[in-house]
């Protein structure tokens, strides 16, 4: 199958799957990237609570969905606010 968009080689923002329609033709899918997720800014590690978005996915969300509701919410994690 050939791709459908502008670019037309293997790249990591071009990554298509396989997609049978209804109708029985195979037509390719674009994946998106996989999102890694806010970490702490200290340690590195992911932040509990604060989902996995890709950075124009987190405008859609809330302001309590894009943080944890305490102090230095969305930005350190949990362990590092308690030894501050």
């Amino acid at each position: 199958l050939a791709y459908r968009r502008h670019s037309r080689y293997n790249t990591k923002s071009n990554k298509t799957r396989l997609l049978r329609t209804p109708g029985g033709r195979l037509t390719s899918l674009v994946v998106k990237k996989k999102a890694k997720g806010p970490s702490c800014g200290d340690c590195g590690k992911r932040i509990i609570g604060v989902p996995a978005l890709r950075p124009q996915e987190y405008r859609r969300l809330k302001k309590r969905e894009r943080r944890v509701n305490r102090a230095y919410g969305g930005s350190r994690c949990a362990q590092c606010v308690r030894t501050r």
